[in-house]
């Protein structure tokens, strides 16, 4: 972590980072909008239950950075375009980089830069595609003193579905998160696992690099909170939850919960009180 963007990142006392992903529009999949129809009113929302840092993209990045003040959270800046959560699929696949996106990261002070390392059964194009990205966003990266985010993906095709879904294979993960970090990643954002006590094995592939954990899917809070516990006792420095949070019946509430988990060290049932009540 060599990076001084990356101090805006992780608390300083626990040394670990809540980061809040926003980004599902650059997707083009109706069902990730929503929660996050009015992305104004959804920045606002995070800004005031303050994880560490907000993911988005850099067509809605300046609702954040248009924030006066220097308590917000810090930006995570979305780098990369790919069409692979549709069902049916299209037809081509592609995963596609901004080509700008270090200096555009630059000018709106993102704390660093996320992009995709896909893995799709299959379609052995799209992982070269991702490689080609990262490759050519890690030469402007380490130019500019950009952290890089690289977020290792399996998938695997969804029974009786035209598309496809994670796949929690530990050795595949393991296998692509050791990718990532063969690829220079400063910072790796990858899935659990579905044997959750293996974690650590992503955690050993990824050497001195840090892994976030990836939230997924919405599941119940006990669960997400209880999923979070373990991650973090296997060596994992944070999380970036999306749909876990903005899709919440009370987004400031699972914040709060998820930062004492994170960087308190809450018990489960103390965090779960933080959340309010309802649906």
């Amino acid at each position: 972590m060599s990076k001084p963007r990356l101090h805006r990142l992780f608390n300083a006392r626990s040394g670990r980072a809540l980061d809040v992903a926003v980004d599902h529009g650059a997707f083009h999949e109706h069902a990730f909008l929503t929660g996050i129809e009015d992305m104004a009113k959804t920045v606002a929302t995070l800004v005031d239950a303050g994880p560490d840092a907000v993911q988005l993209t850099l067509g809605q990045a300046p609702l954040l950075q248009s924030v006066p003040g220097k308590q917000k959270p810090g930006l995570v800046l979305r780098t990369d375009i790919a069409n692979v959560y549709g069902d049916p699929l299209e037809s081509p696949l592609h995963s596609i980089h901004v080509p700008d996106a270090i200096e555009v990261a630059v000018r709106l002070d993102a704390v660093a830069v996320c992009v995709n390392l896909l893995d799709l059964p299959g379609e052995p194009q799209v992982r070269e595609q991702c490689i080609r990205s990262i490759l050519a966003l890690r030469t402007d990266a380490e130019r500019y003193g950009m952290p890089l985010m690289i977020e290792p993906l399996v998938m695997q095709t969804k029974p009786g579905t035209g598309g496809y879904g994670v796949d929690g294979d530990t050795a595949k993960i393991v296998t692509l998160v050791r990718q990532a970090r063969e690829l220079g990643a400063d910072l790796i954002k990858a899935d659990p696992t579905d044997d959750i006590t293996e974690y650590h094995r992503v955690i050993q592939a990824a050497g001195d690099t840090p892994v976030l954990v990836r939230g997924g899917g919405r599941v119940d809070d006990r669960t997400l909170l209880e999923r979070t516990r373990a991650v973090l006792e296997q060596g994992a420095r944070g999380i970036v939850y999306g749909r876990n949070v903005i899709q919440h019946h009370d987004p400031a509430g699972i914040t709060a919960a998820l930062m004492a988990v994170v960087h308190d060290d809450a018990s489960v049932d103390d965090a779960l009180a933080l959340i309010g009540g309802g649906a």
